[in-house]
């Protein structure tokens, strides 16, 4: 057993060790912004609205920082980014446990929203992705449980707020990052199996010393995508599709709160429906290794989801937990693409040679919608006293997803450049040297070409000479 975990390919380390850094990242953020909502309102006496806006302003700022995010894991790897992410991103929750002004609630959430970017979900993607290609689908399927994982720490987190309070959570926050990120970061992540000489997937390397099969990466850069219609059309289905998805994660415990469910008992529904993810997201991840098109995938998703949410808003009157329990059902499902579409419908389509830039600035474009779902919450629920029409709104969005979604299927990708010359010179200069003459001695010999890269003769036996290989 020891034996083969020492021979296993060092990529399932990483994805160990990125497994645990997303669910711990997404657990003392994503997963329990609305645990905040109440506690904060209490506190200060702020509208819904004012608070909610300091959050919706920090998802603008992660979004607009996002391509230099990825342009920083592009140019310098996802190891250092992840290293000075993680200490930028731990001194902002040590800001935000000393907010006591409206502005400072607004500054710091944006500070800990621009360099969380810089620390986890972009570096994650880009490192799983180089790491794995024919493999990637479950690669990236099993990464994605690591945000399903994250719930696991949205009880603690209550009970944190609820019994400490607000800001004791955010020094704990700060804390756990820095034990878990910083050893991951130092020690662990490596940019590229390169780096190890290893190549992609773990498969051997080539015998006459030429870059694999994965070496290079081929691909658009940013500017050349964004003058495809591909890059439009996908980032408007994302752009849909996460403000349902994360407007649900966002808004869910303010919708349960106002249906009159315990927060206790919220914390378990929050849990159980993030649970669900530790299965349906790392199946679906396999499952998109054998699927033709990602793209029509993902309207079904969206499709569940919005059927999901439309039974929670028909029915959470006359039939509270029934509506809840299918609702959670269809959210197991729905959301089982969620982190793991970008990572596989991008480079398909765009190629790995940028991969981080571009998802970067796809999260940009996506961040439009995202960073309005706090705001738009909380002005429905202050105008109307419920959520009702926010429901509405999140399926009409995902109804609009599926369309663009079935778009991108049927628009014809761009055509991929090949990798970088620096990636193919080995390879090129084996061709070369085999296509150089050689000269026959009459004893049956034959002599090494003029650059040492050939072989010679004797007894019909050939032995290697210089750099060569044998014919």
């Amino acid at each position: 057993m020891i034996t083969k975990l020492r021979k296993a390919y060092y990529g399932w380390y990483l994805l160990f060790v990125a497994v645990i850094g997303m669910a711990i990242a997404s657990g003392v953020s994503f997963w329990v912004l609305g645990l905040y909502v109440t506690p904060l309102e209490e506190e200060f006496g702020w509208s819904r609205t004012l608070l909610q806006t300091g959050i919706s302003i920090s998802f603008l700022i992660s979004g607009l920082g996002s391509p230099l995010a990825g342009k920083v894991v592009d140019r310098w790897g996802p190891r250092r980014s992840i290293i000075w992410g993680t200490v930028f991103t731990c001194g902002s929750y040590v800001l935000l446990a000393f907010t006591a002004s409206m502005w400072e609630w607004y500054l710091y959430s944006s500070i800990n929203a621009f360099f969380r970017g810089f620390m986890f979900y972009i570096p994650f993607q880009v490192l799983i992705s180089r790491w794995f290609e024919r493999k990637r689908g479950r690669a990236v399927g099993i990464m994605a449980m690591g945000f399903s994982l994250g719930v696991v720490l949205v009880p603690v987190m209550q009970r944190i707020i609820d019994d400490v309070g607000w800001e004791a959570s955010f020094i704990f926050a700060a804390v756990i990052l820095a034990v878990s990120f910083m050893p991951i970061g130092l020690f662990m992540v490596r940019d590229h199996p390169h780096d190890m000489g290893l190549e992609v997937d773990g498969e051997p390397a080539p015998a006459n010393g030429a870059a694999g099969r994965t070496g290079g990466f081929g691909g658009l850069t940013v500017s050349e995508a964004i003058r495809t219609w591909n890059f439009w059309v996908i980032a408007m289905a994302f752009m849909l599709f996460f403000f349902g998805m994360f407007g649900w994660m966002f808004n869910g415990v303010p919708v349960y709160e106002s249906y009159g469910i315990a927060r206790e008992t919220i914390a378990l529904i929050v849990f159980a429906q993030g649970l669900g993810g530790l299965i349906s997201r790392p199946a679906f991840g396999l499952l998109a290794e054998r699927i033709p098109s990602i793209e029509l995938a993902s309207v079904g998703l969206a499709a569940i989801m919005a059927v999901g949410m439309t039974i929670l808003l028909v029915l959470h009157g006359p039939m509270l937990y029934l509506a809840i329990g299918i609702f959670i059902f269809c959210w197991f499902i729905g959301s089982a693409g969620g982190p793991v579409l970008e990572p596989l419908i991008l480079p398909k389509v765009f190629g790995m040679a940028h991969f981080g830039a571009i998802m970067g600035t796809m999260f940009m474009i996506e961040t439009i919608g995202q960073f309005l779902v706090p705001t738009v919450g909380g002005a429905i629920y202050d105008i109307t006293g419920s959520y009702d029409y926010l429901l509405v709104t999140f399926v009409f969005c995902l109804i609009a997803a599926m369309i663009f979604f079935a778009l991108a299927h049927y628009i014809p990708n761009p055509r991929i450049p090949g990798p970088p010359i620096r990636f193919v010179r080995p390879l090129i200069a084996s061709l070369v040297a085999r296509t150089e003459p050689q000269h026959q001695f009459s004893n049956g010999a034959r002599a090494a070409s003029t650059n040492g890269a050939g072989t010679r003769e004797l007894g019909g036996s050939p032995i290697e000479s210089g750099t060569g290989t044998a014919d």
